[in-house]
């Protein structure tokens, strides 16, 4: 089922990794994003730099908090060494922003707040690759 899109990012060649332990969440992200980019579920990090690695690379990855809570921030850096040029977003709870915020300074590039929307999670994913729809970036003084 294709839900509101536009012919020009259902042929975009780039593709997301959806990395979280929550399966739920995993298909929900999938699911929200297949029509309009090539999105992939992956439960591990490992899983997703063996994919990514042996594979094509990921243009974004949607990285679940709680990895960051198991493994620390410095799991951002490793996702930005391992995919030169990826953009992170993070996948969390409002009661894990905190952590979020702590990725956004290791390097992740910004959030998707729960409860997550089709509109929000399309809105955030055109945004960090620079594509028509996305939100308008703020620059902060």
């Amino acid at each position: 089922m294709q839900i509101g899109v536009e012919t020009a990012k259902a042929v975009d060649q780039r593709r997301v990794f959806v990395v979280d332990q929550d399966e739920i969440t995993r298909a929900a992200l999938q699911f929200m994003l297949h029509d309009e980019i090539e999105a992939h579920e992956l439960a591990t990090p490992e899983e997703a730099y063996a994919k990514g690695v042996d594979w094509l690379k990921p243009d974004v990855v949607l990285l679940g908090a709680a990895f960051l809570a198991e493994r620390g921030v410095g799991l951002v850096g490793d996702l930005l060494r391992t995919f030169p040029g990826v953009r992170v977003l993070i996948v969390c709870a409002k009661a894990e922003e905190a952590l979020a915020l702590q990725a956004l300074a290791a390097g992740a590039h910004g959030a998707l707040v729960k409860p997550l929307s089709l509109a929000d999670v399309r809105r955030k994913v055109d945004t960090v690759l620079g594509r028509a729809g996305g939100a308008a970036l703020v620059q902060l003084a």
